[in-house]
């Protein structure tokens, strides 16, 4: 039976159903088909890897700060737990404009990512049903073309069957969401997400099989099979294919991914009881996301390669050449595409779930009438994506995930790591932190003694890791040198200064939700503002 965590809101049940609701959020069509587009068409592994640092760096402290967030405050909307805690830090509620902008991106998101799961659930009946049977490569590439083309005039595009599975798809994500918290989305990620980990495994073990056993040539001219091409790919970065527009495009995938910057772990943490701990919750949800991805990749590219199919088709990757991969196979490739739609649900629940909370609490609605109204209104949005994949990419790749979403993000760390009333902030780390019985006196300066051993050897390794990369890359110019010279000291006085003030406060942190703070109070600000800016200036600027 749900409790109460303050006023009116629900708790999720238990420690697992969190979990799996937090992960079913953040596992979706964003490891799969956005995922496969982004690493096939940046580089592969170089995107991977600066892809692995945003969501170690940038993705696990975002989403702690906002489980922080949500807990928090009193309320089950992302806009008024910002204001609570906005409230009690003493500061301007100014702030609650990183829920409106997350909270905007996630309806204006699940908009069209309604559409692709439309498009996904109209390939089974496909495999099911032998619509690919005596075609050709090119024919059964063309299908998706042709599906996806709206008929000209009204009545074509009412009858369009895109649209049926748009509103089938659409209808099922506002039932589950007006269900509620425990018999809605929390019953919808217990039940669906451990299938689909039975279902992503098996497929990418079925994968690397059939990669394995197709002979291919390697770029070097050498033989090879369709595996190791994929897994060297995936696995083997070329740091010379890492680009400020690749940056960007790493982060907008961590955030979309995880689910970050879009209110949903906001109001996913005002549901979350006390007693679980944020920064365990946060490491194991934000490790598990990223783990399905790189599967996801091992079950979709070794089937690139062993077919000899192009890597760089984006969305096409994963409905125009996995089908002529999988054409032979059908019930593989139907039993691929249902792993997709259970993916779907648990996200699109979840990006729904934010703006039916606010609308609940704004206009003391039921859920039920909440849910319908905000589902009727996505519906309608949605349209413009059914017709215009112009207006979809418009939406994904030039509003929400290069600006909206790492914008609410910057937001969410500034605030937690800067703003938020110490005091709050320990009582929800929890276990995690515990009173000293004799703060050290406020008015001694924090002499360089004060560096606890733990954090030395975590600067020192910092300092090696720097050089290692300067000595491997040989830049040759002593700017550069010193820029990251300046980095490292700058990291090492905010290290001093963060173990000072804690312990001035009286305090003891647990180490590893120290290193955490500190990535949410230095590093993530850092590298979200100018990942932010140099992609929002690459995009839009620099031509």
């Amino acid at each position: 039976m749900a409790g109460v965590a303050s006023q009116s809101s629900p708790q999720w049940s238990s420690r697992f159903a969190f979990i799996m609701a937090a992960v079913g959020s953040s596992v979706g069509l964003g490891n799969l088909w956005r995922f496969s587009a982004e690493a096939g068409r940046n580089g592969g592994g170089a995107f991977i890897l600066v892809y692995l640092a945003c969501v170690l760096l940038i993705g696990i402290p975002v989403l702690m700060s906002e489980f922080i967030i949500g807990r928090s405050g009193n309320a089950s909307s992302a806009i008024r737990s910002v204001n609570d805690v906005a409230d009690r830090s003493h500061i301007s509620r100014g702030w609650n404009s990183l829920a409106w902008v997350g909270m905007i991106a996630s309806f204006l998101i699940v908009s069209f990512y309604c559409v692709v799961a439309a498009w996904v659930m109209m390939y089974i009946p496909k495999f099911l049903f032998g619509s690919f049977d005596g075609q050709t490569a090119e024919q059964i590439s063309s299908q998706f073309g042709d599906m996806i083309t709206t008929p000209k005039g009204l009545k074509g595009f009412f009858t369009n069957d895109v649209l049926l599975y748009f509103t089938a798809f659409a209808l099922l994500t506002t039932f589950l969401v007006a269900r509620g918290v425990n018999k809605g989305i929390e019953l919808a990620a217990k039940v669906l997400m451990p299938m689909f980990f039975v279902l992503l495994i098996a497929l990418a073990i079925y994968s690397l099989s059939i990669g394995y056993s197709t002979k291919v040539l390697a770029v070097d001219g050498k033989s090879s099979n369709g595996a190791w091409e994929a897994i060297k790919f995936l696995f083997t970065p070329d740091a010379s294919k890492i680009t400020p527009e690749i940056a960007s495009r790493a982060l907008g995938q961590a955030f979309f991914s995880i689910g970050l910057g879009s209110a949903i772990m906001i109001t996913y943490g005002s549901y979350l009881p006390k007693d679980i701990s944020i920064p365990k919750s946060a490491l194991i949800i934000g490790l598990t996301d990223t783990s399905v991805a790189l599967i996801a990749g091992l079950a979709i590219f070794p089937i690139v390669f062993a077919h000899g199919l192009d890597v760089k088709s984006g969305a096409g990757l994963f409905f125009e050449t996995l089908p002529v991969a999988l054409s032979n196979a059908p019930l593989i490739g139907a039993a691929f595409f249902f792993l997709a739609i259970f993916a779907a649900v648990t996200s699109s629940v979840s990006l729904l779930e934010p703006a039916v909370a606010w609308v609940i609490e704004r206009f003391n609605m039921s859920r039920y009438t909440a849910a319908l109204t905000v589902g009727g209104l996505m519906w309608l949005v949605g349209l413009a994506s059914v017709k215009s994949l112009a207006f979809m990419d418009l939406i994904d790749q030039g509003i929400t995930g290069t600006i909206m979403l790492p914008l609410s993000g910057l937001l969410v760390v500034l605030l937690v790591g800067w703003r938020l009333k110490r005091k709050i902030l320990y009582t929800e780390l929890g276990d995690a932190v515990t009173k000293l019985d004799k703060p050290m006196r406020k008015d001694r300066k924090p002499p360089m003694a004060m560096l606890s051993f733990q954090g030395l050897v975590v600067v020192l390794l910092a300092m090696l890791l720097v050089l290692n990369i300067v000595i491997s890359q040989n830049p040759g110019g002593i700017k550069f040198f010193v820029s990251v010279i300046a980095i490292a000291a700058f990291l090492t006085w905010a290290w001093l200064c963060e173990d000072y003030q804690q312990a001035s406060e009286g305090y003891r942190v647990a180490f590893y939700v120290k290193i955490m703070f500190f990535l949410v109070r230095y590093v993530a600000p850092l590298f979200v503002a100018v990942v932010l800016l140099f992609g929002f200036y690459g995009k839009y600027f620099s031509g």
